[in-house]
């Protein structure tokens, strides 16, 4: 028996965490669940966690795999609407447009699947459940990254990204019975297998930070930084994947899943999604060899409580 196989016929909770183009990696991990014949019943998630488990939900996933493996940076750079007001840097009007536009409005109601996209409200300083109304104002609330976008009024309330408290929302799926609870955490520990870049090689290889540099610079009278140090992008960027990191190995803690699939996040930026098709692959590769340990583990077990033992 294939170690797919031991998930076959088994209902699922799905949490998919937070953290900007790591986030494609969720794809890779719904197609081996889906080709392991498990069924998702119920689906959470934070920021990018949230699009694409709404889109999946909706039934279009393969229409926006099609489309995000086909960018280059220009074209990233294209769906950027500027605003020098707001709360943020990008209104994300464009962003959502394009996902209307490849998924159709849809209310949540309508999915095929339970779904709960997880904001934060921050004049309350709380967690917000989206798990009714428009699809598309869920999914902009949760993505709504404090300094890059501008936060989403929604219901008279000010939401940003659900990651800032919440990065792998568990709590949302314990509402349905499933067989199993998995979780994808794209905050995982640095692999040293994969090649680490630098802040300044980072910042030069994007179109959007460097639109952003240039703009932040517009405004500022201080000397330059020097070349060695990290520049306000890359810095604002690793202190939101520290607090991530951090939160999300609380949550671990509490909720114990049982089954937690790990991206390292040093696989791209979390604005690097030129680099879909790389982090897809990663995130299917990661999800068989998780899924290949728990059966390893599973077997063992059952071994150790056959007869004669």
């Amino acid at each position: 028996m294939s170690d797919e196989a031991s998930l076959s016929g088994k209902t699922i909770s799905l949490v998919l965490g937070s953290g900007g183009a790591r986030g494609l990696a969720h794809i890779g991990v719904i197609r081996v669940l889906e080709e392991a014949n498990a069924r998702i019943e119920a689906i959470a998630g934070s920021s990018m966690g949230a699009l694409v488990g709404g889109i999946y939900a909706a039934g279009k996933l393969d229409a926006y795999e099609q489309w995000v493996c086909g960018l280059e940076q220009s074209d990233v750079l294209s769906l950027v609407d500027w605003t020098f007001s707001g709360g943020g840097l990008i209104r994300g009007r464009k962003i959502i447009s394009k996902l209307e536009e490849l998924v159709g409005e849809l209310s949540i109601e309508d999915l095929s699947r339970d779904f709960t996209a997880v904001a934060v409200d921050i004049d309350h300083g709380r967690e917000i459940w989206l798990d009714r109304g428009p699809l598309f104002d869920a999914i902009r609330a949760s993505i709504a990254i404090p300094g890059l976008f501008t936060p989403h009024r929604y219901r008279d309330r000010t939401l940003v990204d659900g990651g800032l408290l919440n990065p792998i929302p568990v709590a949302p799926t314990q509402r349905s019975i499933t067989d199993l609870t998995v979780v994808v955490d794209v905050n995982g520990p640095p692999d040293p297998r994969l090649k680490e870049r630098t802040d300044s090689a980072t910042e030069k290889s994007s179109g959007i930070v460097g639109k952003l540099k240039e703009f932040m610079d517009s405004y500022s009278s201080d000397k330059k930084p020097e070349e060695t140090q990290p520049g306000l992008i890359a810095v604002m960027m690793r202190s939101l994947d520290t607090m991530e990191a951090a939160l999300t190995r609380q949550h671990l803690a509490i909720f114990q899943p049982d089954l937690v699939i790990r991206v390292p996040k040093n696989v791209c930026m979390i604005h690097e999604f030129h680099r879909a098709r790389n982090v897809i692959d990663l995130g299917t590769r990661l999800a068989r060899e998780t899924i290949s340990v728990r059966a390893s583990a599973d077997n063992e077990q059952g071994e150790a409580n056959g007869p004669g033992s």
